[in-house]
């Protein structure tokens, strides 16, 4: 995303138009849309500021119960995302597994898988083979 235009660049396009510069003059002299000239001059006249609005910002409402959910984590560590959801949906904290995901990442937390009882991922992988239709065709 762009970033938002100096506040020296407002400043002098302002400046430029009330010292008798038209919008359009102003928005060439300094090669700047039109629009943003007129929308710079109007928060001018309206609040004395030519600064950039806050851009982005938005919080989780998860962030509000975040103490509550980092404690269950905490307790309950071996919980996937779709039994955290439900866990929280009974406490009446509604959530998604996509926000909860995000939330997770934001404040770090990360599953690590675990091996199975019969001794990790490598115990499962080694079967034996089914027998050839043809006992011909078997190779060596």
């Amino acid at each position: 995303m762009p970033k938002s235009y100096s506040q020296d660049l407002r400043e002098r396009v302002i400046r430029a138009i009330e010292m008798g510069a038209s919008r359009r003059e102003a928005a060439d002299s300094f090669d700047v849309s039109v629009s943003s000239a007129v929308k710079w001059l109007q928060r001018w006249r309206e609040s004395k500021s030519a600064a950039p609005k806050p851009r982005g910002g938005s919080v989780s409402p998860l962030e509000e119960h975040a103490e509550e959910i980092l404690a269950l984590v905490a307790e309950r560590p071996d919980l996937i995302l779709v039994e955290t959801v439900a866990e929280l949906r009974k406490r009446r904290i509604r959530t998604s597994r996509s926000a909860l995901s995000r939330f997770y990442a934001r404040h770090g937390i990360t599953f690590k898988k675990k091996e199975s009882a019969s001794g990790g991922a490598a115990a499962g992988r080694h079967r034996p083979r089914a027998p050839a239709l043809d006992p011909r065709t078997r190779h060596a």
